[in-house]
């Protein structure tokens, strides 16, 4: 405040203008927090909800619209076996049954190291494989084999040597018998990665369709490093 020489009181209009100042920057602030933490939640909540599925209806039922987290509540809620999932157990138990019984003639035949090598892992590998497909099973009420009705036959089995390439390998000694071996396992593990690519279209259980990753991840590994070997 100051006196003019008129003798009249003027306030001066400083102290006004920077109160309007501060006011404006103030409300200014509020409406950058305001807006960063809508922008912080919009782009977190579209990354959860991510692209829409379609679910099909049930018979009568039309189609439905889901998030992908829907979807995968529902896909976790209900993960019951279908007949995929337990053909795809039952048929690789006996697949990886017949890689173990290759990989028992390796350490009186084979005249490679890596050979040898090989054989222990792939052994250490299925054996562990077929007894959790085993429980598995077991934990759904399921048979380890099917009714001889069902027609699973190793020749409906991709993969699967026949008992005329068994002969001939077991008869095989030294280089002849790690060559025959490589080339049998290799045709061995990729009909597995064809079944396991099946189970992962057809069936619906998670545990089975882990067990499928892993072996595909797994295989595809070996059937490398044999083909480097031959």
């Amino acid at each position: 405040m100051h006196i003019s020489r008129a003798g009249h009181e003027h306030v001066t209009k400083e102290p006004l203008y920077r109160a309007r100042c501060v006011t404006a920057s103030l409300a200014v602030l509020a409406v950058l927090v305001l807006g960063g933490c809508d922008s912080d939640s919009d782009p977190k909540s579209a990354a959860e909800s991510g692209p829409s599925v379609i679910a099909p209806g049930k018979p009568g039922e039309s189609n439905r619209m889901l998030s992908a987290e829907e979807a995968a509540r529902e896909r976790a809620e209900d993960d019951s076996p279908n007949s995929a999932d337990v053909d795809y157990a039952r048929m690789m138990i006996e697949h990886h049954t017949q890689a173990l019984e290759m990989t028992e003639l390796v350490p009186d035949r084979a005249e490679s190291a890596k050979v040898r090598r090989l054989a222990e892992r792939i052994a250490a590998a299925q054996g562990p494989e077929i007894s959790a497909m085993k429980g598995w099973l077991k934990t759904h009420g399921k048979a380890a084999k099917a009714d001889k009705s069902d027609g699973h036959e190793h020749a409906s089995m991709p993969g699967m040597a026949s008992e005329a390439q068994l002969a001939k390998l077991r008869a095989a000694r030294g280089t002849a018998f790690d060559q025959l071996f490589l080339t049998l396992m290799i045709t061995h593990h990729e009909g597995a990665i064809t079944m396991a690519a099946t189970v992962k279209g057809q069936g619906n259980n998670i545990q089975i369709e882990e067990m499928a990753d892993e072996v595909v991840a797994q295989q595809t590994s070996e059937i490398t490093r044999m083909r480097d070997m031959l």
